[in-house]
């Protein structure tokens, strides 16, 4: 996988709107379960390829240093025989002076290498770091991303069951209708009252049978009075 297609890859999928594919999703909860499922494998391939990049980065900036530190160590080379070499001509001695002249400039040819593979590391490893800076960016977009993702997940799961719950509720009170005469409730009632209706009914029989007995009492009181009365005269 090269660099530029991890980039891309980690750019879009950081920057991928949510709730626009939620919009668009048949089934949210199973597109998002998808969605968790993709970005997981994503951020994995992706935290590979970026830690393989960090490691040829590292790699190059070690070799950076080593041509820096080699140049270096030429330098101090050629200075040490070129010293020399002055030191022998001073003293008379041309012939080997000449031969730590040549050994001065073989190590400048040395220092000169060095140098030269030192700047041409360079740019690669300005260009390799900014590559690992923007992956590294993108990748904690991308974990943020998933965070949202879950997040969006258990809501969406939270709410339907909330919807659902509210649904079985109101079906089965829209199934409980005390108004209705058809029902068992009314039925009972209905029931209830004619009894009631009843027991009223010989409460009052029983009472108009009780006033005609005393009713006939009374008049036998009377019929007693007036044949005392009767005999009262004839006495």
């Amino acid at each position: 996988m090269s660099k530029q297609t991890i980039l891309g890859r980690v750019t879009q999928l950081a920057k991928a709107n949510i709730n626009a594919l939620l919009d668009q999703a048949e089934d949210p909860q199973k597109m998002l379960d998808q969605l968790i499922r993709d970005y997981s494998n994503n951020i994995a391939e992706a935290e590979e390829a970026v830690a393989a990049t960090i490691g040829n980065l590292r790699l190059m900036e070690q070799d950076h240093q080593e041509d820096v530190e080699a140049a270096k160590e030429w330098g101090g080379k050629a200075l040490a025989a070129s010293r020399k070499g002055d030191e022998l001509r001073g003293g008379g001695q041309t012939s080997e002076a000449d031969r730590f002249d040549n050994l001065a400039k073989v190590a400048l040819g040395r220092q000169l290498q060095s140098e030269k593979e030192a700047r041409t590391a360079e740019p690669t490893i300005a260009a390799q770091t900014e590559v690992v800076s923007k992956l590294r960016t993108g990748l904690d977009q991308m974990k943020a991303k998933l965070g949202e993702l879950q997040a969006k997940r258990d809501e969406l799961v939270a709410r339907a069951r909330s919807a659902q719950a509210q649904n079985t509720m109101l079906d089965a009170v829209k199934n409980i209708d005390v108004l209705d005469p058809t029902s068992e409730l009314s039925r009972f009632e209905d029931k209830v009252r004619r009894e009631e209706a009843r027991a009223m009914g010989k409460q009052e029989l029983a009472a108009s049978s009780l006033d005609a007995q005393f009713e006939e009492l009374d008049g036998l009181g009377d019929s007693a009075e007036i044949e005392a009365r009767l005999a009262a005269l004839k006495g």
